[in-house]
């Protein structure tokens, strides 16, 4: 095989070098390529980049273009069979080993949605042609392409109880006019890694249209994240202010979310997938997660291997893995990690056609498997919190351990039996980041909300679910007629 056409990671360092108005901490940043808050993210994109060029990777990442022979990325391959879906959880795990820890938005977490809107093409042919053509080709530019490609959905929102009309009609993003060229947008989205992403799907978040049909606020484009008017106001990093040896996991793949302004931004004709028509954006709503639903869960196995490993780790360290009550904490914390990946195994082995052709996980499956994995986290990181103990709240700084002055004592009060101080500092420094530090409860936040919110991930399980064979269950036993009432 040949792999020259891959994108390597110094192509998307360069590629990032376009002008990008970007700003952190009341800094206006001049190559987020170098600036200390983005380099370690920016270095492990460029890194999953670089996975697809090395012998002892490649095999896993790529693979080749049915039509063209190119060599291409897996994590934008629209999945056809459940041998793609294989191969995308062994890419996704083999990124992940080599990152040493948790990231997901790299891509291939997000450019699922857009197959997503590439199964309603049905709907867009209703309204425009044009807007199926465009998502195809969009579709199939990524699959040959790979752009870092992130999904722009949450807007700031304004008051809930209010339409936006009826205040700042600027508080969700929405169409502000059109000409020959495109149409203009003007608005603002919260992206997590839009600041050194290529490119973002961008779409609304209204669930509940009323009585409407056309509304300025029911489009979704792809957006250049370089384009004239966009604007990138990123949340303070943790990357640039924790040292390594106390944050291992802040300092190297912290995510950083932005607010992206788009202050009128013309969006191509050829860049549009729907405009106006409330239908297509219904539908986007409805379908978004479909398949990104897959590697989002993924993820969460992940976490619950570190938050695993780290329990025992940490009782074998300690002594206390004999006692009952620890070995029944630790079992709730391996039966949280074998209930994802049960839910991943069988939402591929019950993986479901979709409209266009692709392979959906099983939704009824995954749908459940995210409520899972969401829903029980906050409770698993107690549960290993209280496994932990309080001395992750209290460990000095590795330049403590290392200060001639207090080096001594911490040696003798932090070795337990045969383990060395230094070997219990690190395993205790990776429990505070990951269960107690200001980037763990970021990133539990994160988790919870990452794909929708809680009450989102129950009505997506309502609104996929087949109720029917378990309901003509009960009337079969039950010798009843019907269940409908008036």
């Amino acid at each position: 095989m040949m792999y020259s056409m891959l994108r390597t990671g110094q192509e998307y360092r360069e590629s990032l070098r376009d002008g990008r108005q970007v700003w952190i901490d009341g800094e206006k940043v001049a190559d987020v390529t170098v600036h200390p808050a983005f380099k370690p993210i920016v270095d492990i994109r460029a890194r999953i980049y670089d996975l697809g060029h090395m012998e002892a990777t490649r095999d896993l990442m790529t693979y080749a273009d049915d039509e063209t022979g190119e060599v291409c990325a897996i994590g934008s391959k629209p999945p056809k069979t459940k041998t793609d879906w294989h191969q995308k959880r062994r890419a996704v795990d083999a990124m992940l080993d080599d990152a040493r820890g948790v990231v997901t938005r790299v891509g291939d977490e997000t450019v699922g949605e857009m197959w997503s809107l590439f199964d309603g093409q049905e709907v867009l042919n209703q309204i425009n042609p044009a807007f199926s053509e465009n998502i195809r080709r969009h579709v199939r530019r990524a699959t040959l392409e790979d752009p870092f490609h992130v999904s722009a959905n949450t807007d700031p929102k304004g008051d809930r109880s209010m339409w936006p009309q009826d205040q700042d009609p600027d508080v969700l993003l929405r169409v502000v006019g059109e000409n020959d060229n495109g149409i203009v947008v003007r608005g603002a989205k919260f992206e997590t890694a839009a600041a050194y992403a290529h490119q973002a799907f961008v779409k609304p978040t209204i669930a509940e249209w009323k009585t409407q049909t056309h509304s300025e606020y029911a489009v979704g484009f792809r957006a250049d994240m370089s384009a004239a008017g966009v604007k990138h106001i990123c949340r303070s990093g943790f990357a640039a202010t924790r040292p390594a040896a106390d944050y291992p996991l802040a300092n190297r793949v912290d995510e950083v979310d932005t607010m992206i302004v788009f202050d009128n931004v013309l969006i191509p004709w050829e860049d549009v997938f729907f405009y106006q028509h409330i239908e297509a954006a219904a539908f986007i709503r409805a379908t978004l997660h479909r398949y990104s639903i897959f590697p989002y869960v993924q993820r969460y196995l992940r976490w619950a291997d570190y938050l695993l490993g780290f329990a025992y780790a940490n009782a074998r360290q300690t002594g206390t893995k004999m006692h009952q009550g620890v070995r029944e904490k630790i079992a709730e914390v391996a039966a949280y990690r074998e209930g994802i990946n049960a839910f991943l195994v069988a939402a591929v082995e019950l993986a479901e056609p979709s409209p266009a052709g692709l392979l959906m996980p099983h939704r009824q499956t995954i749908y459940a498997g995210r409520m899972f994995a969401c829903s029980n986290l906050p409770q698993i990181v107690h549960t290993v919190r209280d496994l932990a103990g309080c001395q992750i709240s209290l460990i000095p700084s590795a330049a403590q351990f290392a200060d001639p002055e207090t080096a001594g004592w911490l040696s003798k009060y932090f070795a337990v039996g045969t383990v060395e101080a230094e070997e219990r500092r690190k395993l205790l420094a990776f429990g505070r980041d990951l269960l107690n530090s200001d980037y763990a409860t970021h990133r539990l936040t994160f988790q919870l909300f990452a794909q929708s919110p809680p009450f989102s991930h129950r009505l997506a399980v309502y609104n996929n679910y087949d109720f029917e064979p378990a309901t003509s269950l009960v009337m079969d036993v039950a010798n009843l007629k019907t269940v409908d009432g008036m």
